[in-house]
C-alpha cells in the first residue's frame, strides 16, 4: 500500500469552500483545464517514491474531511525570494472521507495507509453536519 501525506487547509470552512478556494487558484495560476491541482510547500518529501499512488489528506477546522490523488512532485526554484520549493500535483476531484479529529500541525505529515480514514460512500454521514459527524466518531459511534 501507498504512503500518504496529511496537511491542513488552513482559511477554509469546509469542503464547499475548499473547491471554490482551488479553482479560484488555478484560475491565478492559468492552468489548463487538464493540469493537475498544485500545492506548493517549502519541502520536498524525501519518501516521494513511497507516496507514488498514494493521497494528500485534507484537515479542514480540525477534522480529516477529504483527500485527493497524488499525481508527482516537482521541485523547483524561486528567482525573486532565492529559495527551492516543492509543487505537489494531485488530481483535482477531493474525495471525501469519514471524518477523522486531528491536532493541528505545520507542514505536512505522512501519513500510515493503516491510519487513513476509509472513503465515505453514499449515505454515510455525507448529508450530516461535519461537527455532528466528528464528535460521532470520537465517540466511536461511526
Amino acid at each position: 500500500m501507498a504512503l500518504h501525506l496529511i496537511k491542513l487547509a488552513v482559511g477554509v470552512d469546509d469542503l464547499a469552500h475548499m473547491k471554490k478556494v482551488q479553482a479560484a487558484r488555478r484560475r491565478e495560476r492559468e492552468q489548463s483545464a487538464r493540469s493537475p491541482h498544485w500545492v506548493y510547500t517549502r519541502n520536498s518529501p524525501r519518501r516521494g517514491d513511497d507516496l507514488l499512488g498514494g493521497s494528500l489528506y485534507w484537515v479542514v477546522r480540525g477534522v480529516i474531511r477529504c483527500r485527493q490523488e497524488l499525481v508527482g512532485f516537482e521541485e523547483d526554484y524561486d528567482e525573486e525570494s532565492g529559495k527551492k520549493f516543492c509543487r505537489i500535483k494531485l488530481k483535482r476531484p477531493l474525495i471525501e472521507t469519514a471524518p477523522r479529529a486531528c491536532k493541528p500541525f505545520q507542514g505536512w505529515r505522512y501519513l500510515e495507509p493503516d491510519r487513513a480514514p476509509p472513503d465515505l460512500s453514499s449515505g454515510d454521514t455525507a448529508d450530516m453536519p461535519a461537527e455532528m459527524a466528528a464528535e460521532l466518531k470520537r465517540l466511536g459511534l461511526l
